[in-house]
């Protein structure tokens, strides 16, 4: 149950929370959504920076094929209709971080538009029980990000990074249809998902690659839709709930002393657990939208028949060959998981939420004949806890040895259990090379024990 329907329920007025979602995706690509300049995190301040990046007087855009592609895959992953021709914007506002005043992005017509989210979440007293549902997406628009302003409070100056501007965006815009921070939470993780199973967006929160504003109001069931707020920037699942949670709690507290929710935009601060006010919300006059005089429409083809004399399937971005190579998604793969080998719901979230654990599961199950719960089980909850830190997890453990060393367990039960798990004593691996078989050490760390190698 969503912790807001806990705090609603005492509300004599009976408000409830409507959440929806802004999530800004940064594109997987080398250069940046237009211009040749690189794409790469925590590189030396302003060392990624062109001429157009910068808005020098005379620069051009030149659109990079594989953002757009990026776009076409996630859109059609996501069930949303591609339009075929598609429109740029200037979006004026005026940030040290943006040097020409105005940002490129798709208001009249996005790329892709009417999309639906299939996510899930665990319910129940045990939380084993998964609970399905879904989330309109309105558009999905590609967009230039902006620099960063590193504030200086020792020096009380401002300095500007603009090695990320104009690095390529997806904006998601999902309908306000959740009603709390751990719907809002789930569905994020769920397309944090798919964006990394596609590669469109490597989606790591701690770097800025996937940020998320949510849009929450409180009202009574059959009314209109209150006053909403804004909260931005959020770069972490956790914080999103509980900025949400915080969020709606405090309109309803608002609404019953008689007070009126104001229409603004606020951040969430993580060590008070509170949004805090920033600005008042600028309305969609004062961005002055206008159509990018620089870009013409963009085109994209439905197949190869459809294209037109004199061009050739590589110069054009084709709808059916990118829905050919689209890979299987995670909500498939989860069932496909419990259908396959039986087992828990709440394994295949396990599975298929850690890095390459699905393949390595799978690979123990072809070298061994354990059946699929004992093995769901030993990784679950013993490997995961050694190896976390190595990512994917096969690089740490070659999914050849596990077999051995489930038959050593069974072998040495107890004092395997005793050493290895129980203590919780730590695990060294060693790798070798391809041509030599692997081999896995438990070092003991405690007293003069001897390693044991399997």
């Amino acid at each position: 149950m969503c912790p807001s329907s806990v705090l609603q329920s005492n509300a004599p007025q009976h408000l409830i929370g409507v959440v929806g979602l802004e999530i800004h995706a940064q594109i997987n690509s080398n250069t940046k959504l237009f211009s040749g300049s690189s794409v790469r995190f925590s590189a030396p301040p302003n060392s990624l920076v062109s001429f157009f990046d910068a808005s020098l007087p005379g620069t051009l855009p030149v659109l990079n094929k594989r953002c757009v592609e990026a776009a076409v895959m996630t859109g059609l992953a996501l069930n949303c209709s591609i339009n075929r021709k598609s429109l740029f914007d200037r979006k004026h506002y005026f940030y040290a971080d943006l040097p020409a005043g105005y940002q490129i992005t798709q208001l009249r017509r996005p790329i892709a538009v009417d999309g639906v989210l299939n996510y899930s979440l665990l319910g129940g007293k045990k939380r084993n029980q998964v609970i399905r549902k879904t989330v309109c997406i309105k558009q999905i628009q590609l967009e230039q990000d902006s620099g960063k302003s590193l504030h200086d409070d020792v020096r009380s100056q401002t300095l500007i990074d603009l090695n990320r501007a104009g690095v390529g965006l997806m904006e998601l815009v999902m309908e306000p249809e959740m009603s709390c921070g751990e719907e809002a939470a789930a569905a994020v993780r769920e397309l944090q998902l798919i964006l990394q199973a596609l590669g469109t967006c490597q989606g790591n929160m701690s770097e800025g690659q996937l940020r998320v504003d949510a849009n929450v109001s409180v009202h009574r069931p059959g009314e209109p839709l209150g006053t909403r707020t804004e909260v931005k920037n959020i770069n972490s699942a956790r914080y999103l709930a509980r900025a949400i949670d915080y969020e709606i709690q405090r309109q309803i507290d608002v609404l019953q002393r008689g007070g009126t929710v104001q229409n603004e935009t606020r951040t969430y601060d993580s060590k008070s657990g509170e949004t805090i006010p920033m600005r008042d919300k600028e309305g969609l006059q004062d961005y002055r939208f206008m159509p990018e005089p620089n870009l013409p429409p963009l085109i994209v083809y439905e197949d190869n028949a459809s294209l037109p004399t004199g061009i050739e399937a590589c110069q054009a971005v084709v709808v059916q060959k990118i829905r050919e190579g689209l890979p299987e998604l995670p909500s498939v793969k989860r069932d496909r998981l419990v259908q396959t080998y039986g087992i828990l719901p709440e394994h295949s979230f396990t599975l298929v939420n850690e890095d390459g654990l699905v393949e390595y599961f799978e690979a123990v199950l072809r070298a061994t004949k354990k059946e699929p719960r004992k093995v769901i089980g030993w990784v679950t909850n013993e490997l995961l806890v050694q190896v976390r830190p190595f990512s994917p997890i096969s690089l740490a453990l070659s999914p050849s040895i596990l077999p051995s060393f489930l038959r050593l367990q069974r072998c040495h039960k107890k004092a395997t259990q005793k050493i290895a798990f129980k203590e919780k004593l730590p695990l060294t691996l060693q790798i070798w090379s391809a041509s030599v078989k692997p081999s896995l050490y438990y070092k003991v760390s405690q007293g003069n024990a001897s390693s044991i190698r399997v």
